[in-house]
């Protein structure tokens, strides 16, 4: 897949605007920039009003999704009824399309083009976990360690339970080992990960936590390191990791093992595959 193909995914994530959700979809957008110091992506319309259980759930997704309470889940659920596993959609549209925005640019990428046309008909979390999701998945710029070291470190930062119980058979076969993913939370003063490695979660961590300011330094480790498709796949799997902020948000995140970790193959179709 090209570049323009890629860029085509998220102008389409941006066009995201379903009938009847316009004021509520511009608001959350509006909320995950603020909470990011980013420029909001465009919106239908003006932002709904007087939403607090909407407007305090999108801003603890976009600061710290690890730290939505019970609470705010309870009353986001009630407010949004049927329609609240399709917001939790926009939720993530709305917090991590700027942040790859920021990212690209950081990196001297094209800017993403801006849809002209607003879709209304399109579910949200189909386009994302059916399309956007295992399209990243299938990429294979990157090699198995690097993909399974940068989706660790985002398994941490989202605190996602599934997500750090499972370890990908490929990485594994490639070298990958509980000792070096250890070193994960530490990195900087790992003697198993590699430069590219720290380059690559400097990065990841920069893209989760202070994207408004990516530093130079991170920026250049990421060239030094990293061809521009690799970059490019190094940005959008940070994004496509992130989706399992989804399922945090929600509390659904729980592991498939009771202990210890559980072997699964990132499928060439980009869908994983188990047992």
């Amino acid at each position: 897949m090209d570049d323009d193909q890629l860029y085509g995914l998220l102008t389409g994530l941006m066009a995201l605007s379903p009938e009847g959700d316009a004021g509520r979809n511009a608001l959350v957008r509006a909320v995950c920039a603020a909470a990011m110091s980013l420029p909001p992506l465009p919106a239908q319309g003006e932002a709904a009003d007087d939403d607090p259980p909407l407007a305090e759930f999108a801003e603890q997704f976009a600061v710290d999704v690890s730290g939505i309470s019970a609470e705010q889940r309870t009353a986001f659920m009630s407010a949004l009824g049927d329609n609240a596993f399709r917001m939790v959609g926009l939720i993530f549209v709305a917090d991590f399309v700027p942040r790859v925005r920021a990212g690209l640019t950081a990196l001297g990428f094209a800017p993403v083009v801006e849809p002209v046309v607003w879709d209304r008909d399109t579910d949200p979390l189909d386009v994302l976990l059916n399309q956007f999701v295992p399209t990243v998945g299938a990429l294979r710029g990157l090699d198995p360690v690097t993909t399974e070291v940068i989706r660790l470190r985002g398994a941490v930062a989202h605190n996602c339970r599934l997500c750090k119980s499972l370890r990908e058979g490929a990485a594994l076969d490639a070298g990958g080992t509980e000792s070096m993913y250890s070193d994960i939370e530490q990195y900087e003063s790992s003697n198993l990960l590699s430069a590219r490695h720290k380059a690559a979660l400097r990065y990841v961590d920069a893209l989760i936590w202070t994207p408004s300011a990516i530093d130079a330094e991170v920026v250049a480790g990421v060239r030094e390191h990293f061809s521009d498709a690799e970059a490019m796949e190094l940005t959008l799997d940070v994004m496509r990791n992130a989706a399992n902020k989804i399922a945090v948000s929600l509390g659904a995140d729980a592991a498939r093992v009771e202990e210890g970790t559980e072997r699964y193959l990132l499928g060439l179709d980009g869908q994983p595959v188990y047992g």
